[in-house]
């Protein structure tokens, strides 16, 4: 079995100071790297070793594979972990990894690329037993093949890029008039986000909401399911806020999908994390997706379950079996987790700055994951994200509660956050009463304009 004993961490900001945490807890050495915007970030500082690997732009730096690998070479790590986003879901970059003897920690290159196609992915689902969407059998290959499609399926309808993702490349269509002006637009913007035109339809589910299943599984056939998030507060198809467990579901709902869910794991014979990401409207669950790799919302999984996902993410690679089975997967309590953007919190437009007072709260129950300072400037180079504000107490009320209390208490100046959004978001009766679907959060925000 092979023994990890430095880690090499592809990516920045809050998930790289998670990861450097969780090797300090194991013992393993870490290797942070850096774009030159980047020099004074908090994981340059905390990592035991760092190298510049490019310039500001991501594509030259955090998205460079050669760079990458020569850092992880050159500082003779035995991993690689990618974080999320960036390279986390690149097939081709795992593959890299794996052929230049070092471990990757994450599902394997061809898992990645079996589920990252969203076509792909959907057959695979229906392999395994997961429910699905109604929708066309592959690709959508022409306008007539589109209609065709429509016309079987019943509209509303959802044009989507097969290699889709982060929102976009989703179009749509309410009757056949709209269909050649979608058709057309949806599949040049794939062409031009993703490289690949390829298109998909499904049925639209008008009030659905977004529940995802986190999944464990090791190189030993044996896969764990801690439960679910609901991630149905969203603008934009980005999520705000996350919750775990969803409290709308009923217990029947909850342990049927656990079981569902394992068992198709299992059949995939899926390894490290991954997500199964579900639509749930009117007491039935349709697949939507898989990410292969962690999430941004993996606090609240671990503040339910008292469980370490990168630790264990890092175990697996190494081999290692998991400590536990589905039976001593127990939940205890609830978790919130706020995502705060630096952002004005009416208009969204990011506002990167220098920050002139950072003072998280804290207290029981509450786990601020941020990689940011006082006297800390955000570059306008990344994502706006700079902060994850997790919660936990005994019930939902409680974790309103006690958020409410978090949320007061948390200081960012020198800049714009969404902290004020967060605020009012928690006050709010249709929040409190689970009264929300996907779309909820950007009628509000229209309501406010």
């Amino acid at each position: 079995m092979p023994q990890i004993k430095k880690v090499l961490i592809a990516n920045r900001g809050e998930i790289a100071l998670r990861i450097i945490r969780a090797c300090r807890d194991m013992g393993i050495r870490t290797v942070a790297v850096y774009s030159t915007v980047d020099r004074s970030a908090m994981h340059v500082q905390l990592a035991d070793e760092s190298v510049c690997i490019g310039p500001g732009p991501a594509r030259e730096s955090y998205l460079n594979e050669s760079a990458i690998l020569t850092a992880a070479l050159l500082t003779n790590a035995d991993a690689i972990h990618p974080g999320y986003g960036f390279l986390s879901e690149r097939a081709d970059f795992a593959h890299k990894v794996e052929q230049h003897g070092m471990i990757w920690v994450g599902p394997s290159p061809d898992m990645i690329t079996k589920m990252g196609d969203k076509v792909n992915a959907k057959k695979t689902a229906i392999e395994c037993g997961l429910p699905v969407v109604p929708g066309s059998d592959g690709a959508v290959e022409t306008l007539e093949h589109a209609l065709e499609c429509a016309e079987k399926i019943g509209y509303p309808v959802m044009l989507k890029a097969a290699a889709g993702g982060g929102g976009r490349g989703m179009r749509p269509v309410n009757t056949p008039d709209e269909m050649a002006e979608a058709y057309q637009i949806t599949k040049n913007e794939a062409a031009s986000a993703f490289g690949d035109d390829t298109l998909y339809m499904e049925k639209l589910l008008t009030h659905p909401r977004h529940i995802e299943f986190q999944v464990l599984g090791d190189k030993h056939g044996n896969v764990v399911i801690f439960g679910e998030r609901d991630c149905s507060l969203q603008r934009r198809n980005q999520k705000v806020m996350e919750e775990c467990p969803a409290a709308i579901l009923t217990r029947k709902q909850r342990d049927d999908m656990i079981e569902i869910c394992k068992s198709a794991a299992k059949k995939m014979g899926y390894t490290n994390a991954g997500t199964f990401e579900f639509m749930f409207q009117d007491g039935k669950f349709y697949f939507l997706e898989m990410n292969t790799r962690l999430q941004v919302e993996h606090p609240v999984t671990e503040m339910v379950y008292g469980v370490d996902l990168v630790r264990e993410q890092i175990r697996v690679a190494a081999g290692e079996k998991l400590g536990y089975t589905q039976s001593n997967v127990i939940p205890n309590g609830h978790a919130i987790e706020f995502r705060i953007n630096a952002e004005d919190p009416e208009t969204f437009i990011p506002n990167p700055g220098r920050i002139t007072l950072y003072a998280p709260s804290g207290g029981m129950g509450v786990r601020v994951d941020s990689a940011v300072y006082t006297g800390y400037t955000i570059p306008p180079t990344y994502d706006s994200m700079i902060a994850k504000l997790i919660v936990h107490a005994q019930n939902r009320p409680a974790c309103i509660m006690r958020a409410t209390r978090a949320l007061d208490e948390f200081v960012i100046d020198g800049v714009k956050t969404t902290i004020p959004l967060q605020r009012k978001l928690l006050k709010n009766r249709d929040v409190k009463q689970l009264n929300f679907d996907n779309k909820w959060l950007e009628n509000f925000l229209k309501k406010d304009e």
